[in-house]
C-alpha cells in the first residue's frame, strides 16, 4: 500500500488538527459597542476611517467577488462606493479556496467572465503594487474515453470564435507538458495556456488596495444588521456603527447570502457544500522539474491536480451519494462567528478519487500529506451564480452562489460594474440571472439539485442535457399527469414540458449523445404530423403577464419597439436596451381597451417582469402588472386539420375569414371559457389556447377525442424547434439577445422607428441604422452525416474564423441540416459557401434564401393571389 494511501488512512486526523492550529485562526470577538459613533455625518471617524452616511452603492460582503465589484465601480468613476464586511476580508469561502483559474467554460458568455478575470489578474500587481501570487502554467483537461474526446471536440467548435486560447492536443503533447502522467488511458487533452492558480487572499487584498486607490471605502468589522427600503427606491443599511443611505445594495455575502436576503423577504436558493482538497509535502520528481506543471483535470476521475510549491495539491468532486451538504445552515443559519474555520475532514468520501489519481499520477503513491482543507463553498441548484438586479425589490442586486468565486471574481466584478454604471448588461448572461429561480425553488429541491450538481462537476457535457434530481417541482401543467408516461420531459423554469413522445417500438428514455440519437426518428414523425395532420403541444411554461391601467398603453409604447396591437389583435414586440440591443421578445395581445396580455419565454419570466417593473417605477406609470404564469395553462394546436378539430368543439366560427391570423377571441371550447389566439410557432395553421389551469386537462382530453378522425397526436418542443427553423423564425436567446441588435437579427419588420413614442433604444437604433451594419443573421444549409448543428458552432472560410451559428436543427421537411448564423455583411449573399465546425470536422455549408418552408399564412395568401 502506498505512503499516500497510508497517510490518508492513519495520520490525517492528526495532521489535520495540526493544520487547523496553524491556519484556522478563530475570528476575534468584536466589541461593536465600543466602536459606535455619535451623530451620522461624513466627519465622524469609525474604524479609523471617515464614516459615510450616504453612498451610490453599498456592497455587503468582503470576499473576492464583493471586493472586485468595489474595485471596478470605483475605477469606473462611481463616487461613494462602500463595502461592508462583517469580520475580515476573505472570511468565508475565499480564504481557503484552491485558487484555480481557467479560460475554459462550457457556457458561451461565461467564457468572457473567465477571460476578463485572467486578464485582470495578469496586470493587477503592476496596477496596485500588491503581489497576487499568480501562476500561469496552463491546464489540461484529460480525455480517457472516446466520448470524452467527442466532448473536447464539441467544446472546441464552440470556442474558436472566442478570444479564449484553447487547443485540442495529442497524448504526446500532454506527456511533454506533464511528464509525470501515466499515459496508458490518455487519448487527448484540452489545453488552455495561461490557466493556472492564484493566491485568493493576495488577490482579494490587491483588489481592496485598488478599490481604495480609486476612492472606495471599506469598513470592517461592519455587520449589516438591517436593510430597509425607502419610498424612493433607496435603502437604509443599518450597521452597529450607523446607517448608510444607499442608492442600491449588492448582496455578495457568499454562504451568508440567504440570511442577508431573508432580511428583505428572499430565500435565496444557495447552500454550502463541503469541498476537500489535499496538499502533499515535497515530491522529489516534482522538485526536479525545470518548469511548473500545468493543472490537470482528470474528467473520468473527477478531480483536479496542480503543483503546490514542490508538492502537489489534489481536489476531488465526490458523487452525489457521498458528498456532504451543510443543510443545517439553510435551516438554522450560519453559526455566529464562523468565518475562517474549516470542517472536519472525511477522507473515506474521496478514496475512489484518490485511487484514480494515484493511477494517473503515480508519484502520488509515495507522497506525504501535510495539509487537508475541508471548507464550505456555495452552490445554487444549477451550479451557476446569481448575478444582477433581483425582481421584487427595487435596487437590490445579488452576486452570490459562486462555486468558483476566484475565477469568476474579476469578470463578474466588471460585468456588474458596467451594468450598474450604464444601466444595461454589457453582454448577455441570462444563465446567471438571479430571477431564473422563483417560489417553486424549495429547500428540498435546492438540496437535491446541489447534490446532483456537485456530483456532476465532471460528467460528460452533452447537448440538450437534462438532469433529473428534484423533479418534478410543484410547477406542473394541467396535462402533466396525462403526458408524463408518454414523453421524454424537459425542464424549463421549474416546469416539466415534453421534448418528444415515444411510441411502442421506439427506443425510449433519455439517451444523450453528440450525434443523432434515439429521439431523431420520433421527432421527424412529429414534424410530419404537424405538416400533414394536427398536433397538440403543451406550452404552459410561457411567462404570462396582465398589464392594465390608465397608463398601460403609454408604458408599453415606451417599453416596446413595435406599435401596440388594437383590441382583439396580437403582435410580436421587442424590448430593447438603451444601446439598442434585444432585451426580450414578447407576444402582446390587447384584450380589452387598455388591458394587455403579454407572453414571453419560460426562462425569461421574472427577467422580463423586473425590467418592466423598473420602468414603471422610474416613470411613475399608473398601471398594474400581474404575473399570471401559474394561473393559465397553454395548449398549442397546429396543423392543416387544426381548424377542423377545434370547430367540432365550439360555436365560434373558426374559418379563415372570421378568425384571421394574429387575432384573439374569447371562446367556449367543449363548454369551457378560454382565449384563443391564432398563432403557431410551428409556422403552420394553428391556435394557442389560454385556459384556466384547473380546466386544462378537460380541454386537452376534449381536443384529443374530437381529433381522432383527423389523426391527432402529441408533439414536443424538439419538433417545434425544427419546424420554426424551417420557417425562418428567430428565437430569443439564440438569434437575438443582449449581444445583438434587432436590425442585424433581421427583425426590421417588428421595429417601428417612425412611431411617435420614444421607445427605449430608439435613438441608438437610428444611429446604428445610419452607420450601417457590420454583420447580419444569415440562413445556411449544411452537408452533414450523423451530426446536426446545435448553435454556437464556429464558422470558417479559407482557414479563418468568420462567424458563428446561433441555433440549428435537422429539417425533416427538406431533409437537410440548417442553421441561423451571424456572418460579416460581405459574406451574407445567397450562394456564399462557408464551413461549419462540428466534432472536429468542418462541414460544407451555404447561405440560402430564407425560409426553406413557407408559413401557412404565406402559403394561403399566395394561393388566394394565384386564384385571383
Amino acid at each position: 500500500m502506498s505512503r499516500f494511501f497510508n497517510a490518508i488512512n492513519t495520520h490525517l486526523r492528526r495532521d489535520f488538527a495540526a493544520y487547523r492550529a496553524i491556519v484556522c485562526i478563530p475570528l476575534r470577538t468584536i466589541n461593536y459597542t465600543s466602536q459606535k459613533h455619535v451623530g451620522n455625518g461624513d466627519s465622524t471617524m469609525v474604524l479609523g476611517k471617515r464614516w459615510k452616511d450616504a453612498a451610490e452603492t453599498v456592497i455587503i460582503g468582503g470576499g473576492c467577488v464583493g471586493v472586485s465589484l468595489a474595485y471596478h465601480l470605483a475605477k469606473a468613476g462611481q463616487k461613494d462606493v462602500v463595502l461592508l464586511e462583517k469580520s475580515e476580508l476573505t472570511a468565508g469561502s475565499t480564504w481557503h479556496a484552491a485558487g484555480l483559474t481557467t479560460y475554459y467554460h462550457p457556457g458561451i458568455n461565461l467564457k468572457k467572465v473567465h477571460y476578463h478575470s485572467i486578464k485582470l489578474y495578469e496586470s493587477l500587481e503592476a496596477e496596485t503594487g500588491q503581489a497576487v501570487g499568480f501562476h500561469q502554467p496552463g491546464s489540461i483537461r484529460i480525455a480517457s474515453t472516446p466520448v470524452r474526446v467527442d466532448e473536447l471536440k464539441y467544446q472546441m467548435a464552440r470556442t474558436h470564435w472566442h478570444p479564449t486560447p484553447q487547443w485540442l492536443i495529442t497524448p504526446e503533447k500532454i506527456k511533454e507538458l506533464f511528464p509525470l502522467l501515466n499515459m496508458d488511458k490518455v487519448l487527448a487533452g484540452l489545453y488552455n495556456p495561461g490557466d493556472g492558480h492564484i493566491d485568493p487572499y493576495s488577490l482579494t487584498m490587491a483588489l481592496a488596495a485598488g478599490a481604495r486607490m480609486y476612492g472606495a471605502q471599506i469598513y470592517n468589522p461592519a455587520l449589516v444588521s438591517g436593510l430597509t427600503p425607502t419610498s424612493d427606491g433607496k435603502w437604509d443599511v443599518q450597521t452597529p456603527h450607523g446607517t448608510i443611505r444607499a442608492n442600491r445594495i449588492v448582496n455578495a455575502t457568499g454562504f451568508w447570502a440567504r440570511e442577508v436576503g431573508q432580511q428583505i423577504g428572499f430565500d435565496h436558493p444557495t447552500i454550502p457544500v463541503h469541498h476537500q482538497y489535499v496538499v502533499t509535502a515535497t515530491v522529489p520528481e516534482v522538485k526536479a522539474l525545470k518548469a511548473e506543471l500545468p493543472v490537470i483535470r482528470d474528467l473520468e476521475g473527477s478531480y483536479y491536480l496542480r503543483q503546490e510549491r514542490d508538492g502537489l495539491l489534489f481536489g476531488p468532486y465526490e458523487k452525489e451519494e457521498k458528498m456532504v451538504l451543510q443543510d443545517s445552515w439553510v435551516r438554522d443559519g450560519v453559526p455566529p462567528g464562523f468565518g475562517k474555520e474549516l470542517f472536519e475532514s472525511d477522507l473515506d468520501r474521496i478514496m475512489h478519487h484518490v485511487e484514480m489519481a494515484m493511477e494517473m499520477v503515480p508519484v502520488l503513491k509515495n507522497a506525504d500529506i501535510i495539509n487537508i482543507v475541508s471548507g464550505p463553498i456555495t452552490y445554487t441548484p444549477d451550479l451557476l451564480p446569481m448575478v444582477g438586479p433581483h425582481q421584487g425589490a427595487r435596487n437590490y442586486w445579488t452576486a452570490i452562489g459562486f462555486g468558483y468565486g476566484v475565477i469568476h471574481a474579476g469578470g463578474i466584478g466588471k460585468f456588474l460594474s458596467d451594468w450598474i454604471v450604464t444601466g444595461e448588461p454589457p453582454y448577455d448572461l441570462i444563465e446567471c440571472d438571479p430571477n431564473r429561480y422563483g417560489k417553486w425553488t424549495t429547500v428540498p429541491y435546492l438540496c437535491a439539485k446541489a447534490r446532483e450538481s456537485y456530483g456532476f462537476n465532471n460528467v460528460v457535457g452533452y447537448p440538450k442535457e437534462e438532469r433529473f434530481a428534484g423533479r418534478p417541482t410543484n410547477r406542473t401543467s394541467g396535462v402533466y399527469e396525462l403526458l408524463k408516461g408518454k414523453a421524454s420531459m424537459g425542464f424549463h423554469a421549474g416546469w416539466e414540458q415534453p421534448h418528444w413522445f415515444y411510441k411502442p417500438g421506439d427506443n425510449a428514455g433519455y439517451k444523450p449523445s453528440f450525434r443523432r440519437t434515439n429521439w431523431f426518428g420520433p421527432v421527424g414523425r412529429e414534424c410530419k404530423l404537424v405538416m400533414e395532420k394536427v398536433g397538440v403541444v403543451d406550452l404552459t411554461p410561457f411567462g404570462k403577464f396582465m398589464v392594465k391601467g390608465k397608463d398601460s398603453h403609454k408604458l408599453l409604447d415606451r417599453l416596446f419597439a413595435n406599435t401596440m396591437p388594437k383590441v382583439g389583435l396580437t403582435n410580436i414586440s421587442h424590448m430593447l436596451t438603451p444601446t439598442g440591443r434585444v432585451y426580450a421578445e414578447v407576444t402582446i395581445t390587447q384584450l380589452t381597451p387598455g388591458e394587455f396580455l403579454l407572453i414571453t419565454g419560460s426562462g425569461s419570466e421574472l427577467h422580463d417582469l423586473r425590467w418592466m417593473e423598473e420602468e414603471v417605477a422610474e416613470g411613475a406609470y399608473d398601471v398594474d402588472i400581474s404575473n399570471v404564469t401559474e394561473d393559465i395553462g397553454v395548449l398549442g394546436v397546429a396543423g392543416p386539420k387544426a381548424r377542423d378539430v377545434l370547430q367540432k368543439l365550439t360555436q365560434e366560427d373558426m374559418s379563415d375569414a372570421s378568425f384571421k391570423f394574429l387575432h384573439c377571441k374569447p371562446i367556449q371550447l367543449g363548454g369551457i371559457n378560454l382565449r384563443a389566439i391564432r398563432i403557431s410557432y410551428t409556422g403552420e395553421l394553428g391556435w394557442e389556447l389560454y385556459i384556466p389551469h384547473k380546466d386544462m386537462a378537460a380541454v386537452y382530453q376534449a381536443i384529443m377525442a374530437a381529433g381522432e378522425d383527423e389523426g391527432i397526436d402529441n408533439f414536443g418542443t424538439y419538433a417545434m424547434s425544427s419546424l420554426r427553423l424551417e420557417k425562418g423564425f428567430r428565437g430569443w436567446g439564440a438569434e437575438m439577445n443582449c449581444d445583438t441588435n434587432p436590425l442585424e437579427a433581421g427583425l426590421d419588420y417588428f421595429i417601428k422607428l417612425n412611431k411617435h413614442a420614444d421607445f427605449i433604444g430608439k435613438a441608438a437604433l437610428q444611429e446604428i441604422k445610419a452607420k450601417g451594419l457590420k454583420r447580419k443573421l444569415s440562413y445556411i444549409t449544411m452537408e452533414t452525416d450523423d451530426v446536426d448543428p446545435e448553435g454556437n458552432e464556429t464558422i470558417w472560410l479559407n482557414g479563418k474564423v468568420v462567424g458563428n451559428t446561433t441555433s440549428g436543427a435537422y429539417s425533416y421537411t427538406t431533409q437537410q441540416s440548417l442553421a441561423f448564423a451571424y456572418l460579416p455583411v460581405e459574406l451574407c449573399s445567397v450562394g456564399q459557401k462557408v464551413e461549419v465546425e462540428m466534432l472536429g470536422r468542418k462541414y460544407p455549408a451555404m447561405v440560402v434564401q430564407e425560409p426553406l418552408v413557407l408559413t401557412e399564412p404565406t402559403r394561403t395568401r399566395l394561393q388566394k393571389k394565384s386564384k385571383a
